[in-house]
């Protein structure tokens, strides 16, 4: 059952270390420390993306920072209580990791495949350009009655399918994790640049 699970939420990542390891949480004795990723694009601008780490696979107590990693995983949410609300923060969930060479062009540095259920209706919109754009919120299962939400975008074709999904719906999808800065309003006179996470989807399919 619970490979089962591990399938319908793989992470293939490679990327160069852009942080020092800050400690996240504990679990039975088990120390989590998130360091970020950064990770390129074909267009040669970087995604920046949250890596959530074990003691266990990696000495969190030295500088790695400039080396390059490829990474197997999942990714994760989970809820952060903050200012009377719940944000929903993204990291990926490292289960295999190997320190290797400069990132090597031959290798796809940044794949995702999820398996999992609509919980919104999709939110579907055009740019002023004309460009279909469809958001989706993907739950994924994981062991013990647990989920993850993904934040997924769809374009063009992609975009006008996914407009039609019911919430309930099941879904295989495929893309890359992107990272996208944005400005927060806190208040009337407070803002603070934050960062979102998203799946950028390349193909998907209704599975039902």
């Amino acid at each position: 059952m619970a490979d089962k699970i591990i399938e319908n939420n793989q992470v293939s990542i490679m990327g160069k270390i852009a942080s020092g390891f800050t400690f996240s949480h504990q679990v039975y004795g088990e120390g989590f420390y998130l360091v970020d990723l950064l990770v390129k694009r074909l267009s040669d601008s970087e995604d920046r993306i949250p890596l959530m780490v074990s003691e266990r696979l990696v000495d969190v107590t030295q500088d790695y920072e400039g080396e390059y990693i490829m990474v197997q995983g999942q990714f994760r949410s989970y809820n952060r209580h903050e200012e009377k609300k719940n944000r929903l923060v993204l990291s990926v969930f490292v289960r295999e990791l190997s320190f290797v060479e400069e990132a090597d062009d031959s290798i796809k540095t940044n794949q995702i495949f999820l398996d999992g259920y609509i919980c919104k209706p999709p939110v579907y919109r055009k740019t002023p350009l004309g460009r279909e754009i469809a958001d989706l919120l993907l739950a994924v299962n994981r062991p013990y009655g647990k989920s993850d939400y993904i934040p997924c975008i769809c374009w063009g074709r992609n975009a006008r399918y996914a407009s039609a999904f019911e919430v309930g719906g099941h879904v295989l999808l495929w893309g890359r994790i992107q990272s996208r800065e944005y400005i927060k309003k806190l208040n009337e006179n407070q803002t603070e640049k934050r960062t979102a996470y998203e799946v950028s989807v390349s193909k998907l399919e209704y599975a039902d």
